[in-house]
């Protein structure tokens, strides 16, 4: 299997499998299918996880590749959390490892929830992680990764 590395996030448990051209594949629970194990893959798997063991997120409460229109044109954010109430709560932005979080992934994610509307984004290449929290259009950085509420 594809040797991937190790992240600033509890170690997980995936099934893996080669398919036909000799790639890897690994069993996405959430969306549940086999999906191609990439390095951003590799991260959103690991904050999928952190999210329902850590956080307190339902599996049910998260929504993978979660589709964004961005003036006409079809974008999707990696991981859109619901809250208790249904309403998008957190809007998680992955990077593969060597991608550094900077302000086109932040100008990203925010594009992304301008959309969305989430009270809250995360952007994590799996080793660096920062989150925010939006009120009234303005963001500040939070200390902590949002939890269920």
């Amino acid at each position: 299997m594809n040797r991937m590395p190790e992240l600033n996030l509890p170690p997980i448990r995936l099934r893996a499998r080669r398919d036909a051209a000799g790639r890897t594949l690994i069993f996405d629970e959430l969306r549940r299918q086999w999906v191609v194990l990439t390095p951003e893959e590799w991260v959103r798997r690991h904050v999928a996880a952190y999210m329902v063991d850590r956080c307190g997120f339902p599996p049910q409460a998260l929504v993978e590749e979660y589709p964004v229109d961005i003036n006409g044109t079809a974008q999707r954010a990696d991981i859109v959390a619901f809250g208790s109430d249904g309403r998008p709560l957190v809007l998680v932005e992955c990077k593969e490892h060597s991608t550094r979080i900077d302000n086109a992934v932040f100008s990203q994610a925010v594009r992304y929830n301008a959309v969305v509307g989430c009270r809250h984004i995360v952007m994590t290449n799996g080793i660096e992680t920062h989150c925010w929290r939006q009120e009234s259009g303005l963001y500040e950085p939070e200390r902590t990764f949002p939890r269920f509420e």
